[in-house]
Formats: C-alpha cells, sequence, structure tokens
C-alpha cells in the first residue's frame, strides 16, 4: 500500500505551549486510519496541522510526496484533502443544497469517474434529499453532521479528515454515521478519523494511533492494542 499521508516527528504550538511532540503517521491510498485519544489529547492540532491551520515543525508533513510545510490551506485542500471539523461550521441561513454547492469543485485530478456530484450525495445520505430546501440552521446534530461531512465530499477529496464526526450525537445517530463511513470506506476513499469514542470507532478501521498529552502513545491494529487493555482504559473513552 502505498503512503498518502505522511507525518514524520511533527512539532506544533500554540503560542508558547507545545501541543504537538514528535508526532508521527501514516495513512495509505484507500486505507481509513484512527486517530484516537480523550479530549486534549492532540487530535484537533494534528487534522488543523495538516491543513495548514497550526503552523508545524518536523521532519516531514507530505501528501502524495508533497511537502505540506508553509503551505496555505487553500492550497492544502486544492491537493485533494478534505477537513470536516469538530465544530462542523455550517451556513445556518443557507439550505441544505446550497451548503452542498458552497463545498463544491473538481478533483485534483481531473477524474471524471467517481466524482462526487448532489445526486451521488444524496445517494450516500438519502435523509438530505428531503431536507434540501432546508435552512441548514434549522436541522438537528445528526442532520448537520450528514451535511458537514457532504459538503467535504463535494470538493472531491483523495483523503478526509473527520474531526470527532460521533460527538454530540445520538447512539442510534452515531450508528447511523458509522453505516455511511463504511460505505465510503467501500468507494475506496482514504479517511483519517480523530473520534475518542471506540465503540463509535470499531467499526470503521483496522489501525488506529492512540494520543495522548499531544504524542502518539501506542500504534497498531486494533487487535494488536486489544491485547493491552490498560492503552484503552488509559486514554480511550469507551
Amino acid at each position: 500500500m502505498s503512503e498518502l499521508l505522511v507525518l514524520e516527528a511533527v512539532d506544533a504550538y500554540y503560542g508558547s505551549s507545545h501541543v504537538l511532540q514528535g508526532v508521527s503517521l501514516t495513512v495509505g491510498a484507500g486505507e481509513v486510519v484512527l486517530l484516537l485519544g480523550r479530549n486534549g489529547a492532540g487530535k484537533t492540532t494534528v487534522m488543523r496541522t495538516v491543513m495548514g491551520l497550526v503552523a508545524a515543525q518536523g521532519t516531514r508533513i507530505a501528501f502524495r510526496g508533497q511537502d505540506l510545510r508553509g503551505m496555505p490551506p487553500h492550497r492544502i485542500a486544492r491537493l485533494g484533502i478534505g477537513l470536516v471539523p469538530e465544530d462542523r461550521r455550517m451556513f445556518a441561513k443557507l439550505t441544505v443544497r446550497e451548503n452542498l454547492e458552497v463545498g463544491r469543485k473538481p478533483p485534483a485530478d481531473g477524474r471524471s469517474a467517481g466524482r462526487w456530484e448532489i445526486e451521488r450525495v444524496f445517494w450516500l445520505f438519502p435523509a438530505l434529499e428531503s431536507l434540501q430546501h432546508r435552512k441548514a440552521g434549522t436541522l438537528s446534530g445528526g442532520q448537520q453532521q450528514m451535511v458537514t461531512i457532504a459538503r467535504t465530499l463535494m470538493g472531491n477529496p483523495t483523503l478526509l479528515l473527520l474531526d470527532e464526526p460521533a460527538e454530540g450525537l445520538a447512539p442510534v445517530t452515531a450508528q447511523g454515521l458509522a453505516e455511511q463511513l463504511v460505505r465510503l470506506r467501500s468507494e475506496g476513499l482514504s479517511m483519517l478519523i480523530s473520534e475518542q469514542n471506540l465503540s463509535f470507532a470499531r467499526a470503521l478501521a483496522e489501525r488506529a494511533y492512540v494520543m495522548e498529552s499531544g504524542c502518539v502513545r501506542h500504534h497498531g491494529t486494533l487487535a494488536e492494542l486489544d491485547a493491552d487493555p490498560s492503552a484503552w482504559t488509559r486514554y480511550v473513552a469507551f
């Protein structure tokens, strides 16, 4: 499996606060990787650093072999990385369909097959079709999360970064979202998913990085991590 995203010994700061400390991880082409840990572990900062929203120091931050360090966020997005932020960033006064249109851009590689258009988004999230003329600000949390993911898909990313997608969702809603993300995985889309809820994350990937205090504490398959139950109780919520 070829490496799509590579971070090597990455450090990041908020002012004088050393938030990421030597973080290294990889995401392969067509792979789904979990970034696990409790609130404040540094997961969101990893996502923001990849997108160029937080300045980083480190040996390497590369996407498809291209160095991302110092690159502005809009150029990183155009390379084919899409971020689904934790706070959703909805355009509350626009309709669902208008929110989706805002995110539209062609694939970075110019491909026509498998492009994300409105109709394909409605295939993935059927509930959005009947909601397409509703103002986004009137939707439930679960519906807004679907719109946020769908809007990012309209940018035709090669790599999708999802920051705490299940946060604040009722268990049944989170389960439905997990099923949709499994469908995305079957489409071959690469994903890096930040989560603190292990029960939600288990169905999505085989490999995970476990973070605490800005450091990667464990890395391996979920089966390997299951062999060290203390890792879950110390670093991840159940």
